[in-house]
């Protein structure tokens, strides 16, 4: 351990060599390296955590810059986990750090979550929290949940027993997945850059509470903050009875999810149809004999409906709606159909439509 990097935390009364002894045994998973997953990943690998994993699938993108600020503009289209992991070892280099350079997904949750003590969630989408929640909780794997919202930002810590032996999960406090398109995420609401930095932040802290044993972590508590007026408040979080978890049977068939420029490949298989969930007032459309639109508000009726095509490609707007209609259908045709759903929509592909408008 060198200590001349640690000196200012160490010389802390009620801190010392023994809480860093324990950061540097510590193995903690960090699940996206975006708006909340950098601040958590900078400030964990600066004290100390010995054992770093950081999972993210995306590309750094000009938009990511404002309030991802681990990236620059030179390292747009790098892959995010790829990135941080190099520059957080740059920042410590002695400490092991890990990167995931792919989505989490219910083949590899477990397998991955596993190898860490204790687990933060910083992803931006409800699939993959509920996810992670079920994966941590049937882990019985402490999860430091982190999300923000508009001008708010919440964060509590989960599968965490309290003095009374209580130990609550994400489901306690929403049971049921919203229905898609229900509440807005980043990408279609906006989000100043310095609210993920402030809630990503305190997230390391919990981590580094949990770590050492030092404080009052957010057990069984979730903690509500107010960027506007500065204001935050807490409130005490009580085990539900009225959900179930996901089945995460690694044997259970799944779809995928593809890039832009995988699209042409299919686009040319006479076996595949591409179809299109967005409203009909949504613009801009394929130029593609396989194309079909068929909107997210009417698509229930569609899957009674028999598809002939070995091949299904999804599209939407933002990659959200395609999921879950991925979704729809694997439940419908099991491993018997290849499905697709094009990750990051039309906003993120969107010169590649404009080309073949």
């Amino acid at each position: 351990m060198e200590n001349g990097r640690y000196h200012r935390q160490i010389i802390l009364n009620g801190f010392g060599k023994a809480a860093q002894a324990k950061l540097s045994e510590a193995k903690v998973l960090v699940i996206g390296a975006g708006g909340l997953g950098c601040p958590a990943l900078q400030y964990l690998a600066a004290a100390g955590i010995g054992y770093l994993g950081i999972i993210d699938g995306d590309h750094i993108e000009l938009s990511n810059l404002h309030r991802q600020i681990l990236y620059s503009t030179a390292e747009i289209g790098m892959q995010k986990s790829v990135v941080a992991a190099k520059k957080l070892t740059e920042l410590n280099p002695e400490i092991e750090i890990v990167a995931h350079p792919f989505d989490i997904d219910k083949q590899n949750v477990l397998e991955i979550i596993s190898d860490y003590d204790i687990v933060l969630d910083g992803s931006d989408n409800f699939k993959t929290r509920y996810l992670v929640n079920d994966a941590t909780a049937q882990l019985k794997k402490p999860l430091i949940f982190a999300a923000v919202s508009g001008f708010e930002g919440q964060l509590a810590i989960f599968n965490l027993a309290d003095n009374n032996g209580t130990a609550t999960n994400y489901r306690d406090l929403f049971p049921i997945p919203p229905s898609v398109g229900e509440i807005p995420n980043c990408e279609e609401n906006g989000v100043l850059g310095v609210l993920p930095g402030i809630i990503g932040t305190m997230a390391a802290a919990e981590c580094i509470k949990l770590v050492t044993g030092i404080g009052k972590p957010l057990t069984n508590t979730l903690l509500h903050y107010n960027l506007l007026t500065n204001e935050q408040y807490a409130i005490e979080i009580s085990p539900g009875t009225d959900y179930t978890f996901d089945d995460l049977n690694t044997s259970q068939p799944n779809f995928m999810e593809i890039g832009a420029e995988e699209l042409d490949q299919f686009i040319a298989n006479p076996s595949a149809i591409l179809i299109d969930v967005r409203e009909v007032n949504e613009v801009p459309q394929l130029n593609s004999k396989l194309y079909q639109k068929i909107p997210m508000s009417g698509f229930d009726t569609y899957l009674t409906t028999e598809i002939e095509q070995k091949n299904i490609i999804l599209i939407c707007q933002h990659g959200i709606r395609s999921v879950a209609a991925a979704e729809a259908l694997l439940d419908k045709y099991g491993n018997t159909k290849n499905i697709y759903s094009l990750k990051g929509g039309i906003v993120k592909w969107r010169n590649y439509f404009t080309a073949h408008e």
